[in-house]
């Protein structure tokens, strides 16, 4: 089987077939690892949110964000696969690696997009679903389709697309969209530059294989380092704002303050960290420092709600 672009595959006997994927090659379509955060962070949006939500129309929009968000990894591979065939994290991916035929993959996707965005409108409420709809747009048209292949400043610009699910997850339980939700978009916005540049320093090799517009290959090593440094001191501070809005109590403050202490020092670690180095090792500390560190917040917030819910009920039974 041999690929001909991003878009037909041709079988060996010169004629167009369907694919035997498995169940696993579909579900890793959804990219898995993503749709893990992009749940959490939504969850935590949810139940961040005042108000309440019936426990099935929670859990439905949480289905829903999560099918969306499956629906969107999945477009992106389809778009994706002439570049993915050739990087080598992503040459083992379904459809490069000839187990998914790219117009079966559009077609899940699309399925998916059109499923989750009306079954949440209809369950839930249509300012989610809208957002929800946006979301995917915003990801495989805008970053995936325009930013990714054409500006350094894709992963900022593009980065919205993973802010929206703690948004999407507050307007199910308030139907709005409000400065808390927004503080929780940001957290996420401004993570994403340092999160991913500390990826493209030590796979700068791949992106520009491909020709992708990565800020260290098109800008240069010393220009992304201060950049990195930079984002990470913005997350920090946009972290401790739930405190001072009032939608989170002083120790979360203390928390993620300590959290955010920490990721800018992984960050000027990468700062400092000599060029040309080939081993890479601060960026690749800052890449999985970063994922925890984003993970934590929200726990921490998380907990901090339920630290508050469980106050609430031990002073109202007296």
């Amino acid at each position: 089987m041999t690929v001909i672009d991003n878009h037909e595959v041709l079988a060996n006997d010169g004629d167009f077939r369907l694919s035997e994927a498995s169940a696993r090659d579909y579900f890793e379509l959804l990219k898995p690892r993503v749709m893990s955060l992009v749940v959490f962070t939504a969850f935590a949006g949810l139940v961040l949110a005042p108000g309440h939500i019936n426990p099935v129309l929670g859990l439905t929009a949480i289905l829903c964000i999560a099918i969306g968000a499956g629906a969107s990894g999945a477009l992106n591979m389809w778009y994706d696969a002439d570049i993915d065939a050739v990087m080598s994290r992503t040459a083992k991916r379904p459809i490069p690696a000839g187990r998914i035929l790219p117009k079966e993959a559009l077609a899940f996707g699309l399925v998916l997009s059109c499923f989750s965005v009306g079954i949440l409108g209809l369950a839930v409420n249509w300012l989610s679903a809208f957002i929800l709809a946006f979301t995917i747009f915003f990801y495989v048209v805008v970053y995936t389709m325009w930013l990714k292949r054409s500006t350094p400043q894709n992963i900022v610009i593009g980065g919205a697309a993973g802010a929206f699910p703690p948004m999407i997850g507050w307007a199910c339980v308030t139907n709005s969209v409000t400065i808390e939700s927004t503080v929780l978009f940001l957290i996420i916005f401004l993570w994403t530059p340092a999160h991913f540049w500390a990826l493209a320093l030590f796979k700068m090799r791949d992106y520009e294989a491909v020709g992708v517009p990565m800020l260290p290959n098109v800008s240069g090593e010393r220009t992304t380092k201060h950049q990195i440094v930079a984002y990470a001191v913005l997350t920090a501070i946009c972290a401790v704002l739930p405190t001072f809005l009032g939608f989170a109590s002083v120790g979360y403050g203390v928390v993620a303050a300590a959290l955010g202490a920490v990721f800018i020092y992984c960050s000027i670690a990468v700062w400092r960290m000599p060029g040309g180095d080939l081993k890479m090792i601060p960026a690749k500390k800052l890449f999985g420092f970063s994922i925890f560190y984003l993970f934590a917040v929200f726990s921490a917030l998380l907990l901090d709600r339920l630290v508050a819910m469980l106050v609430s009920y031990a002073g109202g039974s007296f």
